[in-house]
């Protein structure tokens, strides 16, 4: 049984943007891919969002290019909607400290809240213990923002490495690191997911899981002991809603996995629809939105 609606405004605490007139995503590739090969901009999303009582989201990067972070920080600082921003910058330059205070200055910088770099497609299991990636990450703890994971299930024990060794930063996994739902398995995921919940810098986001499972032939019941690993591993106070749209609509609709989210948050809609990401992301920025 659904527990119904969060008590006040949601916050969609994971969604992107992209124009392919403007960047190519070059991540969207083969025929599974293919129905998202096209231009989704904040016009598409809203109607959707508010009609499910989202009344701020967090926008996140889609690409390693260092144009894209200021272009979603404009963004924001003119859709009344995006509150937050995970941006990309490279964690192994020397000047990171440098390069996020650029980005603080630019236009819309108050609404960076996090950083983020597709970890998952780097081919080092550990690349996230490198000691100029170790450096980078001190210099995003040092600016007072997140850090945001995307990784794979065999990434995760560099994870809890990472994260012992930045008790001052936290880390924010995307897509509950990305079990293998297809498959029906759990193990390492869920071993080493506790491990990393451990830790009290970390939080997780409820999010990701519809294109985990068979995008086809998804159901509640199917995601439901990966997402109860979660909430029990982390507690509802470090757990939050995100869309990921429009990834999300290869398996389902906005409102569709707004709808298999509550079901599996039980009782804890406040906090995962809400008090989470407004403690993780939103208090890192310059408020505005009065409907949060």
């Amino acid at each position: 049984m659904s527990a119904g609606p969060a008590a006040g405004p949601v916050i969609d605490a994971h969604h992107h943007v992209w124009d392919l007139s403007v960047r190519d995503q070059d991540w969207i590739t083969g025929p599974d891919l293919a129905p998202i090969r096209r231009d989704f901009a904040m016009t598409d999303l809203a109607p959707q969002a508010i009609a499910e009582g989202v009344g701020a989201t967090v926008l996140v990067q889609t690409v390693t290019v260092a144009e894209e972070t200021p272009e979603f920080l404009a963004l924001a600082a003119r859709d009344p909607l995006v509150e937050a921003v995970v941006g990309w910058t490279d964690l192994t330059r020397p000047d990171v400290p440098d390069a996020l205070a650029a980005l603080r200055e630019a236009p819309g910088g108050r609404h960076l809240a996090g950083i983020r770099h597709q970890v998952q497609g780097e081919p080092d299991p550990a690349w996230l213990l490198r000691p100029d990636v170790t450096r980078g990450l001190a210099a995003v703890a040092d600016a007072g923002l997140v850090y945001d994971l995307v990784v794979l299930p065999h990434q995760l024990p560099a994870c809890v490495r990472a994260a012992a060794r930045h008790p001052g930063l936290t880390f924010v996994l995307d897509h509950a690191g990305k079990p293998p739902i297809a498959s029906g398995e759990r193990e390492p995921w869920a071993t080493d997911l506790r491990a990393l919940a451990a830790l009290p810098n970390t939080v997780c986001k409820l999010s990701g899981l519809v294109t985990e499972a068979d995008p086809k032939s998804w159901t509640v019941e199917a995601l439901r002991p990966y997402a109860d690993t979660v909430l029990d591993a982390f507690g509802p106070g470090r757990v939050m809603f995100g869309s990921d749209w429009p990834v999300c609509t290869l398996a389902a609709s906005y409102g569709e996995v707004m709808r298999a989210a509550r079901e599996l948050a039980g009782g804890a809609d406040e906090e995962v629809f809400a008090g989470t990401a407004r403690r993780v992301y939103l208090s890192r920025v310059g408020g505005r939105n009065s409907r949060t």
